[in-house]
């Protein structure tokens, strides 16, 4: 059963901020020198800001293999919920120890906000949430202002709320078991840092990660590694939704049945087992092979199927996920012109969208 998490009465009070480098480039680490007290007047603004990431992410938790009071995120988590007044030193903390996992060459220096959080609602419990947000770019603002009685355009340089590329939220709840984690990361460019090697983070492997993490799979595989007897993206397109069909006319999943109904060819069935290994190692744990179908992330998986029709005139024709690219669709009609000996493809349309 999933956890109900709710942000409405959620207040955000102090901060911890840092500028994070890369030490192998010699870039430093700049943090704090007192928490930042946030005035009554932004704390609605700023509390949404932070917040809004987290909403429909997959929970996880700390994990050690030892013992969790080995793990130092969670022991750096303990104290801070314990007293608010070590936010300061052990917000830095945080930002030292990100620092020190930080030496990769792709990974980005960037400014790094830790946010204490109050009054988050748990399972009908108000409880406290530490906040931890990187953005690793800097945009331009255009600013209007009255000055000498008149108007001045100026420019200046800060983070885009809607372009914060990584994030965590640890959450007072469930403590014994590593506390409730929501994380993300947007770069997608290697996640394996922030999750594992940053925060220690193992997901909890209830029905919505395992529908997500399989049906995401699946849908990678058969659009970029199953062999068609034509190599069209639209063939391995509609591969994929036979996949997502699979999912959405159960009500479990067994590994055994979509082997047999989806992939079928033992060489794809055995190629599925080399990716599904691959993501087992990436995410750091073994996926069960049977559990009950979550629907919601089915859909969620569904919509990142998209089409792009590669014609050997060409000419390609891009379809976004949404509109699909099954034989029956009513929008477009194929068909062969006796004339011309070649096939066709009609496209209905209301009208033109800007910028086509």
């Amino acid at each position: 059963m999933s956890i109900k998490i709710r942000f409405n009465s959620a207040v955000a009070t102090g901060l911890v901020l840092a500028k994070v480098g890369n030490p192998q480039r010699d870039e430093p680490l700049q943090t704090s020198k007192e928490v930042f007290h946030i005035e009554e007047g932004d704390q609605a603004t700023l509390t949404g800001i932070f917040l809004k990431p987290f909403k429909n992410l997959i929970p996880h938790r700390f994990t050690h293999h030892s013992s969790l009071d080995q793990h130092e995120m969670n022991t750096i988590a303990k104290a801070i919920f314990a007293s608010s007044d070590g936010l300061l030193e052990k917000g830095c903390d945080i930002a030292k120890r990100l620092y020190s996992k930080s030496y990769h060459p792709n990974i980005k220096e960037g400014d790094l906000c830790i946010s204490l959080i109050k009054d988050i609602e748990m399972e009908s419990s108000k409880v406290q949430a530490i906040c931890i947000l990187k953005s690793e770019s800097v945009v331009p603002f255009l600013s209007i202002s009255t000055r000498d009685g008149d108007l001045k355009l100026s420019t200046e340089h800060g983070i885009n709320p809607e372009k914060i590329d990584k994030g965590c939220l640890i959450v007072d709840f469930s403590s014994e078991d590593g506390y409730y984690v929501l994380t993300f990361d947007r770069t997608g460019t290697d996640s394996r840092f922030w999750v594992r090697d940053f925060l220690g983070l193992q997901a909890v492997t209830d029905a919505a990660f395992l529908t997500k993490s399989y049906a995401d799979m699946a849908v990678a595989f058969l659009k970029q590694e199953v062999p068609t007897e034509t190599e069209a993206a639209e063939s391995k397109t509609t591969a994929a939704h036979d996949a997502i069909s699979f999912f959405e006319t159960r009500e479990t999943f067994d590994l055994k049945e979509f082997e047999e109904e989806v992939l079928k060819k033992p060489d794809v069935v055995a190629k599925f087992a080399e990716h599904r290994a691959k993501v087992e190692e990436e995410q750091g744990q073994p996926l069960e092979k049977s559990f009950a179908i979550a629907k919601k992330q089915v859909s969620k998986a569904k919509k990142k199927i998209g089409s792009v029709l590669k014609l050997d005139a060409g000419i390609e024709v891009h379809l976004k996920p949404a509109f699909g690219a099954k034989e029956n669709n009513p929008l477009l009609e194929r068909g062969f012109d006796e004339d011309k000996g070649m096939k066709f493809i009609k496209v209905y349309f209301h009208k033109e969208e800007a910028g086509s």
